[in-house]
């Protein structure tokens, strides 16, 4: 019996560890509260660009930084996320071959003005093995990286 229940806290120990590894950050835009994650159980980090061309690009890293370059070229650090729930369940809309979730990010170093956080769409596309920032900056990923 004391073995069944000192199991039973190791495998509940274990878990509460396992769920508490996926961060949240708590995001207020409009007044309204959102939390984003980087952990979609997708690839999503890497570098984004528009097709046939080599700028402007957008570059996400695993940490939650990046860097989005405008049209103008420049290129300036921002802080991102995927839209999840409190507990970092990502939220999105299912397609026939697609998913669709909420990109949030804004500038690293915003002046007050520019504090708002910005929304723009990011969807996969399973067939086509491509993930897309707001419709135009793509980026592939292989079968390969969904097994990691």
């Amino acid at each position: 019996m004391k073995k069944q229940s000192l199991w039973l806290m190791a495998l509940l120990m274990s878990a509460s560890t396992t769920f508490a590894q996926i961060k949240t950050t708590k995001i207020k835009n409009q007044n309204t509260e959102h939390y984003i994650t980087t952990i979609i159980n997708y690839p999503i980090t890497g570098l984004y660009s528009v097709q046939k061309q080599v700028e402007p690009i957008t570059v996400l890293n695993a940490d939650g930084t990046g860097i989005i370059q405008n049209e103008d070229l420049v290129k300036e650090p921002i802080v991102w996320g995927i839209e999840c729930s409190e507990s970092g369940i990502p939220i999105f809309k299912e397609g026939f071959d697609s998913a669709a979730y909420s990109f949030w990010y804004k500038k690293a170093k915003a002046t007050e003005e520019e504090e708002e956080w910005t929304y723009q769409s990011f969807t996969i596309h399973f067939n086509k093995m491509k993930m897309y920032i707001a419709g135009e900056r793509f980026k592939e990923f292989t079968e390969e990286e969904l097994k990691r």
